[in-house]
């Protein structure tokens, strides 16, 4: 029995040692991609306290009536100020229950204001005193700013037609106040669990007049310089830009550095609701990551009427810290998904249909959605190549390979550098792979003359003189990936000087487009998701060989570019 007592005591005193422990939170990293509506906070918009203060003219509704309610916006106190709170205002029942409160602190006389903790009047309101300190955080408090001229804010400009460096930025420069709002507002559900790490990769905000190192909230060094709008920080709305193609391997270096660290339990992409499918699965080929990384986007902007960029932030979250990802081993089984209204999509498979809930959809018809969220439950697990498992993630990608070039001795070979001497994605590396869409009736004539197709011939030519690494896309008919024969012998054309190219189905296409004699099978890929993974293996493998006469090769040379081919296939059946 003593024996048995001890073991009792024992437990407890552990119990008791657990709960007080400090355990540490996970950190997770947070990215800042472009165009991310998700990142787009609310136009801040003079208040009708300041329109009345300054004599401007006050915001009305339809009836030309000062609005119902004064706009509010996050914002910061200067100072401690003590207000005072009315009993029973919280919930249109809570008087109905008074019985089982407590007594307020005190009374509040309508007509002049005054604080009494004992009620001096019948009309007297009962209050509860409290003290707003700076750092308690945000509160949601009246827009008193108003432009340089004293006129009021109705707006990101100065006026609707304002040229952009008449304009306020609209999107937070990188994902911290956006989480922080959340956290605020939300009851915590961020900082209750886990730490984070921020990074502006692409972001959809920048520092037009640079930003001291000391006042900075994203994870970096120094100071940050000059930003240019447009090459440095990508919006959208009126004045929308996107990074170019080399801005792919500032995506591919930030992330793999981060999530190559060892430091956190996951990643998190957020980006504009149109192109983060796109950019998901880059991440899901190039980033050698053994933990999760998930997509974000918001259809809708931060704060607006209906904002799901919210919940699918706390659901990224969720997903990661769930650990059902995790193999027998404890690595990432699954890969790069999208989480978007609480469904798990992966990211070779997530597509947007729709600017509306329920706006992505899994392409290819065998699958994608993976998981459901709140309560986090896994439905299934994917078969291709990810990540860490990707045979064209970063890590395996070599230092150079083998481009093309036109000269005057005809198409040569020349050394295209992948990565630089500390292992980092080159922007001049990311091959330029272009889109080629087939339409029936689309043969000009019964000539089958491949320069017909003078958009391809000329993209042919325009690959060979200034990119050394390119190839193309056909999305071609459906199933069989059939074009019509003046663009079947254009597509064999480009592939006869060197540049790889795959053909899938039209649209969201749920079969499997195989090879032919030249062209690769994208299967059940969209096209632009089979221009991500031909851009990938590009650099994996580099270009095709080059018969000495391209429009006559030997039987030898079909085979060599046949048996090169065979290789870049292998990736595309596991991708």
């Amino acid at each position: 029995m003593a024996k048995k007592i001890c073991v009792l005591l024992l437990t407890a005193v552990l119990g008791t040692m657990v709960v007080d422990a400090q355990v540490p939170k996970p950190t997770i990293a947070v990215f800042s991609g472009q165009n991310a509506t998700i990142q787009n906070g609310l136009p801040l918009i003079t208040s009708n306290k300041a329109r009345e203060k300054y004599g401007l003219p006050l915001r009305t509704d339809v009836q030309r009536r000062p609005l119902r309610f004064d706009s509010l916006r996050p914002q910061r106190l200067a100072a401690p100020v003590t207000v005072y709170i009315e009993a029973f205002s919280a919930h249109p029942l809570e008087r109905d229950a008074s019985e089982l409160y407590a007594p307020p602190d005190g009374y509040v006389n309508p007509q002049d204001g005054a604080f009494n903790e004992q009620r001096q009047g019948p009309s007297d309101i009962p209050v509860h005193e409290v003290t707003l300190r700076p750092s308690d955080g945000l509160y949601m408090l009246p827009y008193m700013a108003r432009q340089a001229d004293g006129s009021a804010w109705d707006g990101y400009c100065t006026s609707s037609d304002a040229p952009r460096d008449q304009c306020r930025q609209n999107y937070y420069p990188n994902a911290s106040r956006t989480f922080e709002e959340v956290d605020r507002f939300y009851e915590n559900p961020f900082s209750s669990k886990a730490d984070f790490d921020f990074y502006r990769a692409v972001p959809p905000a920048g520092y037009r007049k640079g930003l001291p190192a000391s006042q900075r909230t994203d994870v970096g060094e120094g100071d940050i310089p000059i930003e240019v709008w447009g090459e440095d920080f990508f919006p959208s709305g009126s004045h929308r830009s996107e990074p170019a193609r080399g801005g792919l391997a500032r995506v591919t270096n930030m992330a793999q550095k981060a999530m190559g660290s060892g430091r956190y339990a996951g990643g998190i992409w957020m980006a504009g609701s149109s192109q983060i499918e796109e950019t998901v699965y880059w991440l899901n080929l190039l980033v050698d990551t053994q933990v999760p990384i998930v997509g974000n986007a918001s259809q809708t902007g931060h704060g607006t009427l209906g904002n799901d960029g919210n919940s699918n932030m706390v659901s990224s979250v969720d997903y990661i810290l769930s650990g059902l990802w995790k193999d027998s081993n404890g690595l990432d089984r699954i890969g790069v998904v999208m989480v978007q209204e609480r469904r798990a999509i992966l990211a070779r498979e997530v597509q947007k249909i729709a600017a509306r809930p329920g706006g992505y959809v899994s392409t290819g018809g065998h699958g994608g959605v993976i998981a459901s969220i709140n309560p986090t439950t896994l439905t299934s697990l994917p078969i291709k190549k990810h990540t860490h498992t990707s045979d064209v993630n970063i890590t395996r990608l070599p230092a150079s390979v083998q481009g093309i070039r036109h000269s005057d001795a005809g198409i040569i070979t020349v050394p295209v550098a992948i990565k630089d001497q500390e292992g980092d994605l080159l922007p001049t590396a990311i091959p330029r792979v272009g889109i080629v869409k087939y339409a029936t009736f689309g043969g000009d004539d019964y000539a089958d003359d491949p320069l017909a197709e003078v958009e391809v011939s000329a993209r042919i030519e325009k690959n060979l003189q200034e990119f050394p690494l390119s190839g193309f896309v056909v999305e071609a008919n459906q199933p069989f990936g059939n074009v019509h024969e003046s663009l079947k012998i254009a597509m064999d054309r480009a592939v006869l000087r060197g540049m790889p190219t795959v053909r899938v189905g039209r649209g969201n296409t749920e079969d499997f487009t195989r090879p032919s004699m030249f062209l690769l099978g994208g299967g059940n890929l969209t096209a632009t998701k089979a221009r991500l993974l031909l851009m990938a293996a590009i650099m994996k493998f580099g270009m095709l060989p080059v018969p000495a006469d391209p429009d006559h090769p030997t039987e030898a040379e079909v085979e060599a570019i046949q048996a090169r081919l065979a290789v870049y296939q292998e990736v595309f059946d596991t991708h």
